[in-house]
């Protein structure tokens, strides 16, 4: 399985970008999958969840209401939107499966950078 993330970028505060994860796996429909993100010294923390059919999100009170999770089970691809942006938003975002699920390899993730 390979997950491989793109999107990402130097963006100024207020400002959107739309990240995307291309899963090389055939079971992609039939999981949940979740958007990730590491700040610099920081642990690995969930952002946004997805069920299988996109029916269900959930987001970390942190973006709640600024970023929208979706996918497109026909091309095995999540997305995260992501609008007005905030400094602390600077992170190298992932996608995976849930937290509770055995995690696929996680791929190089996507940098997204926020200037003030």
């Amino acid at each position: 399985v390979q997950l491989v993330e793109s999107g990402g970028g130097l963006v100024q505060a207020g400002g959107s970008l739309i990240l995307s994860c291309s899963a090389s796996v055939s079971t992609f429909s039939i999981n949940a999958m979740c958007w990730y993100r590491q700040a610099p010294g920081k642990q690995r923390e969930l952002v946004a969840a997805i069920t299988s059919g996109g029916g269900s999100t959930n987001y970390a009170d942190s973006v709640k209401g600024r970023f929208t999770i979706s996918r497109d089970n026909a091309k095995n691809t999540l997305y995260l939107q992501m609008n007005s942006l905030k400094p602390e938003d600077t992170a190298v975002y992932y996608c995976n499966r849930e937290p509770t699920a055995r995690q696929f390899n996680w791929g190089q993730g996507t940098q997204v950078t926020v200037s003030s």
